[in-house]
């Protein structure tokens, strides 16, 4: 209406709390760094005058291979009458999964 145009990004996120230890997955895995290791790591590469790069991958979730059977009900919205009782067959890995991080 005021002239400004405004864009809106939809996600399809699972709800992983619904997940149970043993059944819905086993591992899951958090990408930490201890501070030391990294200071070490950056004294190597210093030492041997080695050219450092930084990287962020902002799609890491979404490209991530299942190794095991993960299902989700249809998200709201898109469900229609003729396949109400369907649910969906995830083949990549989305966020909200307790398992997303380690694939």
């Amino acid at each position: 209406m005021d002239g400004n145009v405004q864009t809106y990004k939809g996600r399809l996120v699972t709800k992983g709390f619904r997940q149970i230890h043993g059944i819905d997955y086993d591992e899951t895995f958090s990408p930490v760094a201890m501070f030391k290791s990294i200071r070490i790591l950056l004294a190597i590469a210093t030492f041997h005058d080695y050219e450092i790069w930084q990287m962020d991958v902002k799609t890491t979730f979404l490209n991530g291979k299942l190794e095991e059977d993960v299902y989700m009900t249809q998200p709201e919205g898109f469900v229609t009458p003729e396949n109400a009782g369907k649910v969906c067959k995830l083949q990549r890995s989305i966020y909200g999964l307790k398992q997303a991080s380690r694939s």
